[in-house]
């Protein structure tokens, strides 16, 4: 009987539950933070759903924060954009993908990217920690612009912002609660936190998020927030939307082997 009151408003009808267009389906990868182990199997998780649920015209979505803290940062951008050449990804710029193409021209940020993670992403471009250790940060910067293929920086540069599935919208961060979706500012999108999760008023949309790390995802009736901190926990997690319907893929490794899990998510 509960279960059936949370179907109706106070007059009795019915509530709308959140929708993406007819016919297509959405599969939205939370921050996978440099760990292209579990983004391997979350990939051929989804691969092998999409064939499975039937035809619909599939859209993946990157987060954003690709990069930095996992061991494979350059090994994770190239596997996203190699699987964007198989299939329609959109991917979503985050705050660490902006520290990281910053810091090839300013070395204040190079120094602020390399404490939060950009030190991992430095070296899984080849460069050896004892050389990294060696090296001034004028001499590090120098080996970034040498060592980051022009192709990833590109790759990097051309991100979105925002993507809008009818009744959702896709960002990093967040979302300002006092903008418009139209007027929203990238810092916003990219690094907000606090105004946007302690906003417990609907948004024009539901709100689709990553960037804030959550052991269980995050639901609430005016967001959902899926970055279950892939380097921390060992879970990648991905949202799927299709119609009215809402499932879970996730990629977990708790013991050292990885495994996929299935739900579904109200």
């Amino acid at each position: 009987m509960i279960k059936l009151a949370k179907l109706f408003k106070k007059d009795g009808k019915a509530k709308r539950r959140p929708r993406v267009p007819e016919g297509e389906r959405f599969y939205v990868i939370g921050d996978i933070h440099g760990r292209c182990d579990l983004f391997d199997a979350l990939i051929a998780a989804i691969e092998k759903d999409d064939r499975k649920a039937g035809q619909a015209d599939s859209t993946v979505v990157l987060l954003g924060d690709l990069v930095d803290r996992g061991p494979e940062s350059a090994r994770v951008i190239e596997t996203a954009r190699k699987w964007g050449k198989r299939r329609r990804v959109r991917y979503i710029s985050g705050n660490h993908e902006e520290m990281f193409l910053e810091s090839f021209g300013d070395k204040e940020m190079l120094r602020h990217f390399l404490k939060h993670g950009g030190r991992e992403t430095l070296l899984s471009y080849g460069i050896k920690r004892k050389r990294y250790n060696e090296l001034t940060i004028k001499e590090l910067q120098i080996e970034l612009n040498e060592l980051v293929p022009k192709k990833h920086r590109k790759f990097l540069q051309d991100m979105e912002d925002i993507v809008i599935a009818g009744d959702y919208v896709f960002v990093h961060a967040g979302i300002n609660p006092k903008r418009r979706l139209e007027d929203q500012k990238k810092s916003d999108l990219r690094w907000i936190r606090e105004r946007f999760l302690r906003h417990r008023e609907p948004f024009s949309h539901v709100v689709v998020h990553g960037h804030t790390i959550f052991e269980e995802i995050e639901h609430n009736s005016n967001r959902i927030g899926i970055d279950t901190g892939a380097f921390r926990t060992g879970n990648l997690t991905a949202l799927v939307l299709e119609g009215d319907k809402r499932r879970i893929i996730q990629a977990q490794d708790q013991t050292g082997t990885i495994t996929i899990v299935h739900r579904e998510f109200q």
